[in-house]
């Protein structure tokens, strides 16, 4: 695979949960996620990469989602294509902003989710980014933590799921740092 891989994690059922030092739009996997907002505009950060990347199609349908189904809310996701991108689609996952409560567990939820809409298309590879530790301002221990749990306990949760592959694909700064540290934390029995 490609990037620079810093840290892997064997789960059972043949599963690995890698992070990676890359660009996500290159990313060599089937669907790649999108830290989006309630209204799936694409203004800043990762979600204006990846927009400006897939091209106009992908706006388009975001803003059709949202005119038939309204905002989505924190901690859902929903799927698009991925417009010129290589990918089978991209998921627009819905994380927390620091202030809302509970960011761990909704940032855990909107991963899931975004996990989830992969696994009913049957795709087996996915690559996430650094959800609300952005702009969104979740504080680096507080997202590690979210994005250990969130691919541990979706495995669990879901054996039969037919993801094998889940990458979190971050630039170079202090997350990376955090989410190493946190992989480290977990012992085998916990997986």
């Amino acid at each position: 695979m490609t990037g620079e891989m810093i840290k892997t994690m064997n789960l059972t059922g043949n599963r690995t949960f890698s992070v990676v030092i890359y660009d996500l739009i290159y990313e060599p996997v089937d669907c790649i996620v999108n830290a989006a907002n309630s209204g799936l505009s694409h203004g800043g950060g990762v979600a204006a990469a990846i927009a400006m990347a897939a091209g106009p199609s992908l706006e388009e349908e975001g803003d059709k989602i949202v005119r038939e189904q309204g905002r989505i809310p924190v901690g859902e996701a929903v799927v698009t294509s991925a417009g010129d991108l290589p990918f089978k689609g991209v998921i627009h996952a819905i994380g927390p902003r620091m202030g809302d409560g509970d960011e761990e567990n909704k940032l855990v939820k909107a991963l899931q989710s975004a996990f989830l809409r992969a696994h009913e298309r049957g795709w087996t590879s996915l690559s996430f980014p650094g959800v609300s530790s952005g702009i969104y301002g979740v504080p680096a221990q507080i997202c590690a933590r979210a994005y250990v749990r969130a691919v541990v306990e979706f495995f669990q949760d879901h054996p039969d799921s037919s993801l094998k592959t889940i990458r979190l694909c971050l630039f170079q700064g202090p997350l990376v740092k955090a989410v190493k540290k946190e992989i480290n934390n977990w012992t085998m029995d916990r997986v």
